[in-house]
């Protein structure tokens, strides 16, 4: 005789029209769902039949109410970074409301990271992880599927090894490029994150695509560490290039290593945006007050944060990887002083069009 199949998650949010993250605050009594959202899911478990597995309620009652972010950076790097402050105000906007805790961790290596990560499994001291600043060939899904931990990713593009909120930041660099080619500078320059970054990867790809869609020679790169330190070292290397190699306008990576290559141009008796040009990334509250203002790419981290938030708890609720991806809307290009028409001949000629 044929077993009945039970009815899943994945059968109700299709029968309601809705996510399995949804379904998941729904059944679970959690903010996130609109009152009709949450009848219509409720009333489609109901027809179905479905009912929450024994062994998942089993387990939700020795719970740690609480979920991890461990990141491998120098503190030091990390106290100046604004990111990660909006990040975690996002985070902690749905972490508050839902009764969980948020476990920070700063690790000194990618090691001690997954180290952590054994330790919150190990001792019972949180239920999900955030991974953020995804490696390119990253194993810190698979070492969350090892120990039974969900995780979410914040990342610049999806695949299948963990549940991802997504934020697609190259139109951001693409719009940077765009700006600047219009202002008539040819001679660019980015200064990104490490390469072994998806982040610091997908805005150096992105730099490329946009100024050879240009028409423009290849613009040099610095890579960086998204310090003020890191951004200073590497404007000092571009403006140290010789006359007809030294970019009339840089593309940097986040608004704390523009605000460090601001300061360095001025220290050189350089005047921006008249000798240089300058563009951030993330648009953080320093970026306005600047002088002058900051040319940057807007992000809303805020979001992030509780998107993040929301997708980790479905994730706990509903199992490791029975949680939608979820898509954030593309950053955009706000213009301040910091950019302006290139008023000096580059010297350098455009590469010839195909």
């Amino acid at each position: 005789m044929a077993q009945i199949r039970r009815p899943t998650i994945s059968d109700v949010a299709r029968a309601a029209g809705v996510s399995k993250g949804a379904v998941s605050f729904a059944i679970n009594g959690r903010d996130g769902v609109s009152a009709e959202t949450r009848s219509r899911i409720l009333r489609a478990a109901d027809e179905l039949g479905f009912t929450r597995d024994v062994r998942a309620r089993g387990l939700s009652s020795s719970r740690a109410m609480a979920v991890a972010l461990v990141i491998a950076r120098p503190p030091e790097t990390l106290g100046a970074d604004p990111f990660f402050a909006v990040f975690v105000a996002g985070v902690e906007t749905v972490l508050s409301q839902a009764g969980f805790a948020l476990v920070m961790q700063v690790v000194p290596t990618h090691v001690s990271e997954e180290e952590a990560y054994e330790r919150l499994a190990g001792e019972g001291r949180a239920d999900g992880v955030f991974l953020t600043d995804l490696r390119v060939d990253d194993d810190r899904p698979a070492v969350l599927r090892r120990l039974g931990l969900p995780g979410v990713r914040i990342a610049p593009d999806i695949d299948d090894s963990a549940p991802s909120v997504v934020v697609d930041d190259r139109p951001g660099i693409r719009a940077a490029v765009e700006h600047l080619v219009a202002l008539g500078h040819t001679r660019l320059a980015h200064v990104g994150g490490p390469a072994t970054y998806v982040h610091g990867a997908s805005r150096r790809a992105a730099f490329d695509e946009a100024t050879d869609a240009a028409g423009l020679a290849p613009g040099v790169h610095v890579e960086a560490d998204f310090s003020a330190e890191g951004g200073a070292a590497a404007t000092t290397r571009l403006l140290d290039l010789p006359p007809r190699r030294r970019p009339t306008a840089v593309v940097f990576a986040n608004d704390l290593m523009a605000a460090a290559g601001i300061a360095v141009a001025a220290d050189r008796g350089l005047d921006v945006p008249g000798d240089l040009s300058v563009t951030g990334f993330d648009d953080t509250a320093v970026s306005a007050v600047l002088r002058p203002g900051l040319t940057t790419v807007h992000t809303d981290v805020l979001a992030w944060g509780a998107a993040a938030a929301q997708t980790l708890l479905a994730a706990i609720d509903a199992g490791i990887d029975a949680t939608d991806d979820v898509h954030l809307p593309p950053p955009h290009l706000v213009v301040r002083g910091s950019t302006a028409e290139a008023t000096r001949p580059t010297g350098i000629p455009q590469r010839e069009r195909r």
